[in-house]
């Protein structure tokens, strides 16, 4: 199912790094096809709409196109026309593309996904990082951009042992970033679960964190201090109610992932009613999916977890990062460290809240967008990342 061969790319420790191709099986995208024309639909209340979570006839007209028009070796291409690697750390396989900045003066910048996206988010956003920006004064500069897929995500292997939390992960991207490829100092931009790595980047190697460039809030608002701003009253509202309406599925994958695995990984519909659903209810689209995204971006999203099997290893890092608990947890972020603000995230929060937490230099509340920001906005959060780039914070 995947590709590699060895490579000289000028990488400190190139035995254990490899030029990367993706390349799925026909058989595994033809058994897909099977599947998707054998689904099993379940009934459905008259006009659910998508109250009652994923709506059957926006699945029905998707899964139609993913099984009679979708082009997954278009797809393949595109991913494939970015600079693929993988690298052994720690006796896992870990996938990631390695942009280099066509400036002279290129400053690493990784992106890092969460759930239920995938490294796929961040290729939108890539170019309009590489790139110098002509008009600015430091013409030269720009970024090398490092799009790592997490453990049990995409095209890196999946976690056989317990305990691979956010934690963990973070000392395996520090590994890959300063041993693999050679960087002493790096910007980290995040959001969702890469969010809670990026973090623990910044509290366990603050020297090699130049910034921190995040988004969302994490619903997960543990202790509530006592002293609240009428902002953050209103925030602390609005996640109770978030929580109890909306955030069954982080409950499940937190507790018991492994039930969900069974369905979501042998039921091609089942795993896009899952991941979909999220999708919709996350992004910009004012109930219009594909306001926000194509089917093919959607679709490949999908087919990435499909034919990787990786659903179940994606999910159930939210069980390991629960029974595992940061030794950092409660820690401040010293590093500087900008949040770009969505609309349509998931509960956005004011900046006295993000304060309690991080180092705050730059604040930005986007005009639209939502969750995957770097998808949705690519334009807008490339402008923001460059902003927050060229502070007087990050050039001290």
């Amino acid at each position: 199912m995947l590709a590699g061969n060895n490579t000289q790319e000028g990488f400190p420790m190139t035995t254990n790094v490899e030029k990367f191709n993706v390349k799925i099986a026909q058989s595994v995208l033809d058994d897909l096809t099977q599947r998707l024309a054998q689904t099993r639909w379940p009934d459905e209340i008259d006009a659910a709409g998508w109250q009652y979570g994923a709506n059957s006839a926006y699945l029905k007209k998707i899964t139609d196109y993913w099984q009679k028009d979708f082009d997954w070796r278009k797809q393949e291409d595109f991913i494939n026309s970015f600079a693929n690697f993988r690298a052994n750390i720690a006796g896992m396989e870990i996938h990631f593309i390695h942009e280099r900045g066509k400036g002279s003066k290129a400053v690493p910048i990784v992106l890092l996904h969460g759930w239920p996206s995938s490294f796929y988010q961040m290729l939108k956003i890539t170019p309009l990082l590489t790139q110098p920006r002509l008009s600015d004064d430091r013409a030269e500069d720009c970024f090398d951009v490092i799009i790592p897929s997490l453990p049990g995500y995409g095209f890196s292997d999946r976690p056989t042992e317990k305990g691979m939390s956010v934690s963990q992960i973070s000392a395996l991207m520090l590994e890959l970033l300063i041993d693999r490829l050679g960087y002493e100092k790096f910007i980290l931009r995040a959001s969702d679960m890469g969010a809670g790595v990026a973090k623990e980047m910044a509290l366990s190697n603050p020297e090699a964190v130049i910034g921190l460039h995040l988004s969302g809030t994490n619903p997960y608002i543990g202790n509530v201090p006592s002293d609240l701003s009428s902002a953050e009253q209103q925030f602390v509202e609005k996640v109770q109610k978030f929580q109890m309406q909306e955030f069954a599925y982080a409950m499940m994958q937190s507790t018991k992932p492994q039930t969900l695995a069974f369905g979501l990984n042998d039921s091609p519909v089942g795993l896009a009613a899952w991941i979909i659903e999220k999708f919709r209810a996350w992004s910009d689209c004012d109930g219009n999916l594909e306001k926000a995204f194509s089917k093919d971006e959607l679709l490949a999203n999908l087919t990435i977890y499909w034919a990787t099997e990786t659903i179940n290893s994606s999910i159930r890092l939210y069980y390991e990062s629960a029974h595992s608990p940061s030794p950092n947890y409660g820690e401040y972020v010293h590093s500087p460290t900008a949040i770009a603000s969505f609309p349509k995230d998931m509960v956005p929060g004011p900046r006295e809240w993000a304060e309690r937490e991080y180092n705050i230099v730059h604040w930005a509340e986007m005009p639209r967008g939502g969750h995957f920001g770097e998808w949705e906005e690519p334009e807008l959060l490339a402008d923001d990342i460059w902003t927050f780039y060229q502070s007087r914070e990050l050039r001290q």
